[in-house]
């Protein structure tokens, strides 16, 4: 009895230093450097920024802080580099704790997919509309853009963007002769680029004033509007000079971005109904500016046939 104990004893003893060893000769998981990281994706967010007109090195440096350079969780079983959550989102979901408990990301079939969503969300999005309106090279800007606009809630997002450019040299894939080289390519559309069409149902124009715009339709709110874009609701008012008892007519011109300060229209000539909201409206112009040109106040009545200008010199 105590010859076939001990035999046991040897057995498990043999048996767990298998299993010891067994275990520690497996190979480490796969760690990615912040070297490994821009080498491997760099010629991806430049070609999103010939599509998109996106910084590449905005792109690289989110990836790169959302990803912690790829290993996050996120990105290694759901391919999402940029943290997006699945807000409208019809595909597949991966969940975890961020703001909220148990909270939907978006899961992609591939890092490249979520490159390509990244670019689409920011472009597609009202809350975005006004990054586009800076230059390519203007890394700062767009990362304080992205804080001002609310892409993540920590109060050093911009400050961290921008220092991830500047000590990896980043921006150097933001030049004109990079921009060059790369042709976009042509691509068929995908399920998921036709999934992510079908979240607007309404087309988005230029304004003459280069703002974009819709036009309201049957059925539209303010509230819903804003829903649609992903805007905040103040501003769809503030960007259309709108106050709370407003109320939404069919064909009304919503700026989804803000008004300009200057316009290529010397003055307008007033008509039958207008007044100094739907003249700042009609021209994209910022009402501020008209009142100030014209040293009027926003309760001043205008005359049928006087001249309301719209740029600095009334010569």
């Amino acid at each position: 009895m105590c010859c076939k104990l001990s035999l046991f004893k040897f057995s498990i003893l043999i048996f767990s230093i298998f299993i010891f060893k067994l275990g520690i000769s497996q190979p480490a998981e796969k760690y990615n450097s912040r070297e490994q990281y821009i080498k491997k994706y760099s010629s991806e967010a430049v070609n999103q920024m010939v599509q998109y007109k996106i910084p590449a090195s905005i792109t690289l440096a989110q990836g790169i802080l959302e990803s912690n350079n790829g290993n996050s969780e996120l990105a290694k079983y759901g391919n999402n580099h940029f943290g997006i959550k699945c807000h409208k989102w019809e595909g597949e979901g991966i969940y975890q704790d961020d703001d909220a408990k148990n909270e939907c990301f978006r899961k992609y079939s591939s890092a490249l997919e979520s490159f390509k969503d990244h670019s689409l969300f920011l472009s597609k999005r009202g809350r975005y509309s006004f990054l586009f309106n800076l230059k390519l090279e203007d890394y700062k800007g767009w990362a304080k853009g992205l804080k001002k606009a609310g892409y993540a809630t920590n109060p050093q997002y911009a400050n961290i963007l921008i220092s991830l450019i500047e000590k990896h040299e980043l921006y150097q894939f933001d030049k004109s002769s990079i921009l060059a080289k790369n042709i976009p390519t042509q691509k068929q559309n995908t399920k998921h680029d036709l999934m992510l069409k079908k979240q607007n149902k309404h087309s988005v124009s230029i304004h003459q004033n280069n703002i974009k715009y819709i036009t309201a339709k049957s059925g539209d709110t303010f509230y819903s509007l804003a829903n649609e874009f992903e805007m905040g609701l103040w501003q769809i008012y503030k960007y259309n000079n709108l106050d709370k008892g407003d109320i939404l007519k069919i064909n009304d011109i919503i700026f989804l971005q803000p008004k300009r300060n200057r316009c290529n229209v010397k003055f307008h000539v007033v008509k039958n109904g207008d007044n100094i909201k739907s003249i700042s409206q009609f021209y994209g112009l910022k009402l501020k500016k008209i009142l100030k040109r014209n040293d009027m106040s926003i309760e001043d009545s205008l005359l049928i046939g006087s001249k309301v200008y719209l740029r600095k010199s009334k010569k």
